[in-house]
């Protein structure tokens, strides 16, 4: 039986959908014991701990974007990631699109949802503030000053943004991988027959929304 699927899904999962996410917290969520160890090495801030308590009460699978899907072949109708997908280096970016074809049925869709680099330079553009668009777009790496941060970045891995799209990018990659009809849609707008549950308006200001079929 075919499934939807929302890979990335943080804190905002789709009802009736299955997700998956990596991050750290859920395994945490799991094991009292290394939920302490972590605290006591200040390793968590605040918001995390508060995220590992909002994740043991929700169902959220964990799930790798850069390794194999923990999904069958053909098996999934409909694949959502939402501003997750410029989190990968492009190596990886194009990994987790092959896993996502693999996974996805004959006439399956992808929909894949990114800060839309144009609407950041628009921005830039307009504004003339260039550090305001440099903290947009999210690229600077992590200050590794002291014990702390260099463990936190060793255990919750890097987190800011490693590459970055606009539509007309996004498309021609994912057509490289296979897709066909990949099209940017309009927010509200999606080829997916299932998608009830979907906000797909999510982040629509600074987004763009990029679809495909196997």
């Amino acid at each position: 039986m075919s499934v939807c699927v929302n890979i990335g899904c943080g804190q905002t999962p789709t009802d009736g959908w299955r997700n998956f996410d990596n991050s750290p917290a859920l395994k945490l969520a799991k094991s009292p014991v290394k939920l302490a160890i972590v605290k006591a090495v200040g390793l968590l801030t605040k918001e995390q701990i508060e995220n590992v308590e909002w994740n043991r009460t929700h169902s959220i699978d964990f799930a790798d974007a850069t390794k194999e899907l923990p999904l069958s072949t053909n098996s999934v109708s409909c694949l959502y990631t939402s501003h997750m997908f410029e989190h990968l280096s492009r190596e990886d970016g194009v990994k987790f699109l092959k896993e996502s074809f693999r996974v996805l049925e004959v006439g399956g869709v992808i929909r894949v949802s990114v800060p839309d680099l144009s609407k950041a330079v628009d921005f830039y553009r307009a504004s003339g503030d260039a550090n305001q668009f440099m903290e947009t777009i999210y690229v600077t790496a992590p200050k590794l000053d002291t014990w702390q941060q260099k463990l936190r970045l060793l255990f919750a891995g890097y987190r800011h943004h490693q590459w970055m799209y606009d539509g007309e990018s996004l498309s021609k990659l994912m057509a490289d991988i296979g897709f066909y009809d990949v099209s940017i849609m309009q927010p509200g707008s999606t080829m997916m027959i299932n998608a009830t549950s979907l906000d797909l308006f999510e982040r629509s200001r600074d987004s763009v929304y990029v679809e495909g079929k196997k």
